[in-house]
């Protein structure tokens, strides 16, 4: 069984800098493509951004693009999510998930393609 645990969310004002981090553990995650995912209150989750297992490939969606970035360091087993320039509507949960194919060839933004997920960590951005 593998577990992810995501951490570095936090209160920020507009424009500020959040990174956050997802530890992986209990699986060879280091083949595995990678993704971040939000929640915001009275919406449903949607998809930030995504890594591939090699690390040479990511994927983002249109609204962060530009102002987040994603990473991964397989030997520390960690993936992570610089955000900079920060917006009231990025406020909501973060969470960590690993795609459940192995070596996928392409990064998906599709949740339904992700089976592991970590418990969340709440960003919230103040005006």
């Amino acid at each position: 069984q593998g577990q992810l645990v995501e951490s570095g969310g936090g209160l920020v004002q507009t424009g500020g800098s959040l990174r956050l981090s997802c530890a992986a553990s209990g699986r060879t995650f280091s083949m595995y493509n990678m993704g971040w995912f939000r929640q915001a209150p009275g919406k449903e989750r949607e998809f930030v951004a995504a890594v591939m297992w090699t690390g040479g490939n990511t994927y983002y969606a249109d609204t962060v693009k530009g102002r987040f970035t994603i990473s991964r360091d397989n030997a520390k087993g960690t993936v992570y999510l610089q955000m900079n320039s920060l917006k009231p509507e990025d406020t909501a949960v973060y969470y960590c998930a690993a795609d459940h194919t192995r070596r996928r060839s392409y990064v998906s933004p599709n949740a339904v393609d992700y089976d592991y997920w970590g418990q969340g960590t709440q960003v919230t951005v103040s005006s």
